[in-house]
């Protein structure tokens, strides 16, 4: 059966995430803690992976329960703040490394997600994750795991088991993770970010033909693919709602529907 083997949430958008054994439901119906935060210019532009690769070679670390950050360039000197009597600092900070004024945004009931129709976690199973890192030389499934930053990871199950998880018509597939309610809405369409190493930002050479020459040769045949407009997708994209929220998703949870 399908159980929930990782959950991964990113409290600062565009930087490092971190794995945890469980999660609440916020009443937006996105993950506590992921997303929390987001990095904006002065024109209330979000400072993300798809703006500048320069947000890659930054390293964070979390202590959520004592809300410190640890930031860094690589090889250099790590600075602690407090995400939120330090905010400051940490714009500084931040201001300093990309050479222009930015500021923390903080969102305490959806986050900031890449799709605000579908907020909730995306999910992908990690036998899809060793599937996609198998289609090139030298990218490891943690490598692959960090470029997709997807929320929740299926084990248990064959490679891309969880198309099973949006339908053709755009109706909504519900199914439950341990006590949680969620909605499959659609294939998550991928941006640049996956093109690039997580770490240093560097452009991998063809990464995203690759890509979706093996997503297309390799999609399963019991699987629709009327929601392809093209082949460069890969993870769910859910909604909660917002009867959902308090409710936990924790580390071993099985997944059901009708389905699987």
């Amino acid at each position: 059966m399908p159980k929930l083997t990782h959950l991964l949430i990113y409290p600062i958008k565009s930087l490092d995430g971190i794995a945890v054994d469980h999660a609440k439901i916020l009443p937006g119906g996105a993950l506590e803690h992921d997303r929390e935060f987001c990095i904006v210019d002065r024109a209330n532009k979000i400072v993300n992976g798809k703006r500048t690769a320069a947000i890659h070679q930054i390293r964070s670390t979390f202590d959520l329960k004592a809300r410190i950050v640890t930031l860094a360039i690589q090889n250099e000197q790590p600075v602690s703040f407090h995400l939120d009597h330090g905010r400051r600092g940490i714009e500084g900070w931040l201001s300093d490394y990309f050479g222009f004024a930015v500021t923390l945004k903080q969102d305490l009931t959806t986050g900031f997600p890449d799709d605000p129709v579908s907020p909730g976690p995306t999910l992908i199973s990690t036998a899809t994750l060793e599937r996609a890192a198998s289609w090139f030389a030298d990218i490891t499934v943690e490598e692959m795991r960090s470029r997709l930053r997807t929320n929740l990871e299926l084990g248990d199950v064959a490679a891309f088991w969880e198309e099973r998880l949006y339908s053709a018509d755009e109706t909504p597939v519900r199914f439950e993770i341990g006590e949680v309610e969620l909605q499959g809405i659609n294939p998550c369409q991928r941006c640049i970010v996956p093109t690039r190493d997580a770490r240093s930002g560097e452009a991998y050479p063809q990464f995203q033909k690759t890509f979706m020459l093996q997503r297309r040769a390799e999609f399963p045949a019991w699987a629709d693919e009327t929601r392809f407009t093209h082949y460069y997708r890969m993870a769910i994209n859910t909604r909660i709602a917002p009867t959902e929220a308090g409710k936990i998703l924790r580390i071993g949870d099985i997944l059901s529907c009708g389905s699987s």
